[in-house]
């Protein structure tokens, strides 16, 4: 889904986004695709940075959509981050505070791409159907809830 890289090019840099637990886990599965971008990562929790080996780790609040306070805090750490990283990319498997980030980084021009959890399996989650709105490529881990053109299955990360 990232386009090919011309290794003599200005690397092209990516965001990569997700919350503490099985975001930041199935957000390090796809690590490996990474390897020739400029990555910046960002999570809520930064000792998943410590625990990768990932030295530089930017941290947003954690937040959901019952604490409208703490959405409102991670909204405007996400804006700073995506100002500050300038990123072409932003990638995230979720939760809202990847939203947050997606939504920013479409404001400020980087392509964005949502990888809804694979947790998901009934129904897309909410902020995977808010992500539709806001993300350049939206993509679920399940088939049966694929929806073309705006929603796409590409196989599971785990």
């Amino acid at each position: 889904m990232l386009p090919p890289v011309d290794t003599q090019a200005k690397k092209i840099k990516l965001l990569a986004v997700a919350s503490k637990g099985g975001h930041w886990e199935q957000l390090m599965l796809l690590r490996p695709a990474f390897e020739n971008f400029q990555v910046s990562f960002a999570t809520t929790d930064p000792e998943l940075g410590v625990r990768a080996g990932i030295d530089d780790v930017l941290v947003l609040p954690d937040a959901n959509r019952n604490r409208p306070l703490q959405l409102i805090r991670c909204f405007f750490a996400a804006w700073s981050i995506v100002r500050g990283a300038k990123p072409d990319f932003i990638i995230t498997t979720g939760a809202l505070p990847g939203l947050l980030c997606l939504v920013a980084g479409r404001w400020n021009g980087a392509k964005t791409i949502w990888i809804d959890s694979v947790a998901n399996s009934e129904q897309l989650s909410f902020s995977g159907k808010l992500a539709q709105s806001f993300s350049t490529l939206s993509i679920t881990q399940w088939e049966h809830l694929a929806q073309p053109p705006r929603l796409l299955f590409e196989g599971r990360l785990l």
